[in-house]
C-alpha cells in the first residue's frame, strides 16, 4: 500500500499493523493545526480513516479486492496543540463487504482526543 499522498501531507506514520489492529501516528504541526493553532479535526479523521482503510486493506486479498472508506464519524472530546496522536484502530466488524472499526485517538499522556467509527467498504478489483 502506498504511503504517499494525504498520509504523507499529514506526517501520519504506521507504527503497528496486526489481525484486526492498527497503531499510527501523526504530528501536532503546521501541517495538521487549524488556523487558530489547534489540532484540526479534519486530521483526526484523516487519521482515523487511514488506520482503518489500511487495517482492512492487511485483511482482504488486494489482487482480487480493493478498500474505500464509507463512513466515518468521530467526537472531539479533548484539544491539542502541539506533539503527536496515536491513532489505535481495532476491527469490530469483519464482513465480506464491510469492515467496521473502532478508532482512539490519544495524546502522550493516554488522554482521550478523538473517537471515531469508521465503516470500511470491500469491492471486488476492476481491470481498468
Amino acid at each position: 500500500m502506498d504511503d504517499k499522498g494525504l498520509q504523507q501531507a499529514l506526517g501520519i506514520e504506521l507504527v503497528e499493523i496486526g489481525d484486526g489492529k492498527v497503531i499510527a501516528t501523526m504530528p501536532v504541526d503546521e501541517r495538521t493545526r487549524q488556523p487558530v493553532g489547534y489540532l484540526h479535526g479534519g486530521a483526526s479523521v484523516a487519521l482515523a480513516e487511514t488506520a482503518a482503510s489500511m487495517g482492512t486493506a492487511a485483511l482482504i486479498d488486494l489482487n482480487k479486492e480493493i478498500c474505500f472508506g464509507l463512513e466515518i464519524n468521530a467526537n472531539h472530546v479533548r484539544s491539542k496543540r502541539e506533539g503527536k496522536v496515536t491513532a489505535v484502530a481495532e476491527a469490530v466488524h469483519r464482513g465480506k463487504t464491510t469492515m467496521v472499526w473502532d478508532i482512539r485517538i490519544k495524546d502522550e499522556e493516554e488522554r482521550l482526543i478523538c473517537i471515531s467509527r469508521c465503516t470500511v467498504a470491500i469491492v471486488p478489483k476492476r481491470d481498468h
